[in-house]
């Protein structure tokens, strides 16, 4: 039977546990890291294995590392992903709380690039203090936009959960148009009405496309 490795058992110079007490956290290299969280590995496989092979994922970029990708490493097991995912994601919302400040739509089209190019339709929120630096950005709904499934409640949740002062709503079109929807409008319209009701300011809705984006507040539509 193979011998099933913890971090308590690996060689005292490889213990990446040990390091971080002696040498701090950014003294770790990646599968150290993911192997202080993991902790152990799985019947044929040791933690330091277990995790190279997770960071070969990781280094492709977060936004395809999904639960069910991570399940796809052998041995790795549901419980063990669930935990990468949920510090991924709890890193990701402390991570953003950065002091960039969005004074324009050109500033919410900087920030939410990388949506821009979707082939899905991606509606985003992000969150505003009062002196407009960026609480968070969150992805509130894949799919085809229309008014029966942007629920107010949901975009305002995470508002009012994190004392927003004003929020931006933003989403892509794979099409590459920038002319906002008969569908796009009723949205933009209702979230206004709602905004004015719990008391956070809906300042823009942009609409992002690989050659740029269009923006409500700057067309005098908010």
């Amino acid at each position: 039977m193979s011998h099933l490795k913890t971090i308590k058992e690996l060689h005292k110079d490889d213990k990446p546990r040990e390091k971080l007490v002696k040498k701090g956290a950014e003294a770790l290299k990646n599968d150290e890291l993911l192997a202080v969280l993991l902790g152990s590995g799985i019947q044929g496989k040791d933690v330091r294995k277990l995790s190279r092979e997770i960071v070969v994922l990781m280094d492709t970029g977060f936004d395809g590392l999904t639960l069910k990708r991570l399940c796809e490493v052998h041995g790795l097991g549901l419980a063990k992903a669930s935990q990468i995912i949920a510090s991924i994601e709890l890193s990701k919302r402390y991570l953003i709380r950065t002091n960039k400040r969005i004074s324009s739509a050109a500033d919410v089209y900087e920030e939410l690039k990388a949506f821009a190019g979707k082939q899905q339709e991606h509606f985003l929120s992000i969150t505003l203090d009062g002196a407009s630096h960026i609480i968070n950005v969150r992805t509130v709904f894949i799919g085809t936009l229309n008014q029966s499934l942007v629920h107010p409640r949901e975009v305002f949740a995470d508002a009012i959960a994190d004392r927003a002062a004003g929020i931006i709503i933003a989403h892509n079109h794979p099409s590459g148009t920038l002319e906002p929807s008969r569908a796009d409008i009723q949205i933009t319209d209702r979230l206004k009405e709602v905004a004015k009701l719990v008391g956070i300011e809906l300042l823009d809705h942009v609409i992002l496309a690989k050659e740029g984006y269009y923006s409500f507040s700057d067309e005098g539509l908010l």
